[in-house]
């Protein structure tokens, strides 16, 4: 190649770049779970090496280690490693509006000043020299709209530019410009250079040439030293162009520096670039240039003026990037569900706690009307692990009104509603993990033969283990007595267990207390006559002392049967308004998401609306109750409470002392001897004693009742 230069102006090829997927995704992340709407600057880290290919320049590469890390750390800058000779790390800083107004209002002079500035502080501190990976920076702005995942950024690179410019006297290929024997050293001192993890990384080193052809390579800060008579100097740094005719971008503050710094007005230099690794000499430069500023611009007050946004096409426009289509579907809508969740915690909720609510497992019995909206509800809060229990089949008239079946479902006689359900919600959310179980639930009042008693003991040991592995139960079922062996389960284990009941135009959904053992920490050390003892007092208190919540079976003074034998069609359908399912499933989720971020949990005490006691706790979701109760005739709703029974047939301290003590023997006489529970929890007696109980006055009234018809 000819010689180039004799006069004219030095022209530096500018940087460009390259971004990561990884680093949008990265970005997303801490945007959505950390930075919220805090639109600070955040640190980050840039990546280059010098050039390894003859015809492809090397990017300044953004990857997701160029950002702080995800967790809560208050660290301000993302960790660098060192000694990668494939990433010379380039400090930098990241704007990210909220807006797309806002990243086109950004004063975009004065942020790549500010960061010029920076560079001319370390030139003339002397931090430059010690660290010369700080003599090349980058600017990013940008604007990530996470609903259409489209990410709007530009890039700066930003250099100091000599006023008057650099005029180059000579550039060629180092080949050129060496003799034999030193290009020979020269490439031997540069390849052991690049080899060391302490300085593969270092971009910005010296080139020292004694007389007897000998190369070595040095640190900034070594440049007296290699200052002696008769050696060839040559200031040299990681060029990232493959250009034959122009340095790379580097060179503009690598000059700044050595102009403010040592004040020298004639500088070689060795554009440095590979091939496979090793130095290679045909493609790397060595060039000379002039350089002769006016007075006063070496001044550390006198910034020098800034240059380096980074061309679109040519044209000084941002750029824009679409990930959707590039990301996997699965992963998009994971995002797209959690957005407005994590959304929430901006402003509205800084508290919510979504760990919990991705991490929980809930158990809904039964996968009808009120199934199929709680399922989708809790999706919609972020629950991602869901199991249904149902043994019905999808019937023509099931899809109008249960929202995750289709004319599909039904044909063949219907599917499962479980599997069918599963199947709907993984279309919805690909990401749930969704389990449809196929069973009947053991009921009080329908007797079973002695050839089904195998069958159903099964079932109920697959009920109450389902039940232990879950951590919420929904009870959903469309018949009074199917919901008796689940609440008893959830008293035994203590699970959060919510209620959700319809009638034709009204509603209840409330969740049930804690169990009556919970303040016992090992029931089976207890002995029989201790716990007898304390019954009572188990039975209604908490670990507290205060009453305990009832469930759904507390107000009632007679056990659950059979309501199913001898029905007309409308008595055997759950006939509602059709808007009274999606109503009371919401508030379903809604009082569980409430227990959750309670801090006392499942033992949080009842509250009422408009109450003046308002609980012990600011609670960001509002109020708790136990119990509410909607008309959609008066288009009213209230709030209830009701403390637990003794004389419940499902979660007092008799029932489920019982349940202890004689297990699936307990459940088959439930199940087939309908007056057993009345019995046991001692409501037979009560209502034998109401029925025989006379009030003193009865016989005035019927005198009075003679006399008045006599008159």
């Amino acid at each position: 190649m000819a010689k180039q230069g004799s006069g004219s102006i030095l022209q530096f090829a500018p940087l460009q770049s390259s971004v990561d997927e990884g680093f949008w995704h990265r970005l997303s992340s801490l945007k959505l779970n950390k930075f919220g709407i805090d639109d600070s600057p955040i640190p980050i880290s840039g990546f280059y090496a010098p050039c390894s290919h003859p015809q492809v320049s090397n990017h300044l590469t953004l990857l997701a280690e160029s950002l702080p890390s995800d967790s809560n750390d208050e660290s301000t800058m993302p960790p660098v490693i060192r000694g990668n000779r494939n990433r010379c790390s380039v400090p930098g800083i990241l704007y990210n509006t909220n807006t797309m107004e806002g990243f086109h209002a950004l004063y975009k002079q004065g942020l790549l000043k500010a960061e010029a500035m920076k560079i001319w502080e370390d030139i003339h501190s002397g931090k430059a020299v010690e660290d010369c990976a700080v003599l090349s920076r980058v600017l990013l702005i940008s604007f990530a709209d996470l609903k259409k995942w489209n990410f709007h950024y530009w890039f700066a690179f930003p250099a100091l530019a000599l006023d008057p410019s650099a005029t180059l006297v000579d550039l060629r290929p180092a080949s050129q410009w060496f003799t034999l024997e030193e290009a020979e050293s020269v490439s031997a001192a540069c390849n052991e250079w690049r080899n060391s993890s302490v300085t593969a990384d270092v971009p910005f080193f010296l080139v020292s040439i004694d007389s007897d052809s000998h190369a070595a390579v040095k640190h900034l800060k070594d440049l007296e030293a290699c200052q002696r008579d008769g050696q060839k100097l040559l200031f040299a740094f990681y060029d990232p162009c493959h250009l034959p005719n122009n340095p790379g971008w580097p060179l503009r503050n690598f000059l700044a520096l050595i102009s403010a710094r040592w004040n020298l007005k004639t500088v070689r230099f060795l554009c440095y670039r590979e091939n496979r690794g090793f130095a290679d000499l045909n493609l790397s430069l060595v060039g000379e240039a002039l350089i002769t500023v006016q007075q006063g611009w070496r001044e550390q007050q006198c910034v020098p003026n800034a240059v380096g946004w980074e061309l679109n096409k040519g044209r000084k426009v941002p750029r824009c990037i679409n990930l959707a289509k590039s990301m996997d579907p699965t992963r998009l809508a994971i995002s797209a569900a959690d957005l407005n969740l994590k959304l929430m915690r901006w402003r509205a909720l800084p508290s919510l706690n979504l760990e919990i609510l991705f991490s929980l497992k809930c158990l809904l019995l039964g996968a009808g009307t009120l199934g199929c909206q709680v399922a989708r509800m809790l999706m919609a809060w972020g629950v991602r692990k869901i199991t249904l229990l149902d043994n019905g089949r999808v019937a023509m008239s099931n899809p109008l009104r249960q929202s995750l079946y289709t004319l599909d479902d039904c044909l063949n006689g219907g599917d499962f509603k479980a599997t069918a359900a599963v199947r709907s919600l993984q279309r919805i959310f690909p990401a749930v993990e969704a389990e449809g179980i196929v069973m009947a639930i053991p009921m009080p009042g329908h007797p079973v033969s002695s050839q089904e008693e195998k069958s159903v003991l099964e079932d109920c040991k697959q009920l109450n283990d389902l039940i232990d592995s879950h951590d919420v139960i929904f009870l959903l079922t469309d018949t009074r007595e199917s919901r008796w062996l689940p609440t008893l389960l959830c008293a035994n284990s203590n699970k959060i267990t919510i209620t959700a009941a319809l009638g034709f135009d009204s509603f209840l959904v409330m969740r049930h207390g804690p169990g009556p053992f919970n303040s016992i920490p090992n029931l089976k050390a207890e002995t029989e006559n201790s716990l007898a003892a304390g019954m009572d007092n188990l039975a209604l208190t908490n670990t507290d002392g205060q009453h305990r919540l009832g469930c759904y079976f507390c107000n009632d003074v007679v056990a659950p049967t059979d309501s199913t034998s001898n029905r007309t069609l409308d008595q055997q359908c759950t006939v509602t308004r059709p808007g009274l399912a999606p109503i009371a499933s919401a508030l379903a989720v809604e009082l569980l998401v409430g227990i959750l971020h309670h801090p006392n949990g499942i033992f949080a005490e009842a509250e009422i609306a408009n109450s003046s006691s308002g609980g012990n706790f600011e609670l960001p979701l509002g109020i708790l109750p136990h119990q509410i109760r909607g008309s959609l005739p008066h288009f009213q709703q209230m709030t209830l409470l009701g403390h637990s029974s003794n004389s419940c047939t499902a979660c007092c301290s008799t029932v489920v002392s019982e349940y202890r003590k004689r297990g699936m023997q307990f459940i088959l006489q439930a199940i087939n001897h309908p007056t057993y529970l009345e019995d046991v929890t001692g409501l037979t007696e009560l209502m034998r004693s109401a029925n025989s109980f006379q009030l003193d006055w009865d016989d005035d009234i019927e005198v009075a009742d003679d006399e008045c018809v006599e008159l």
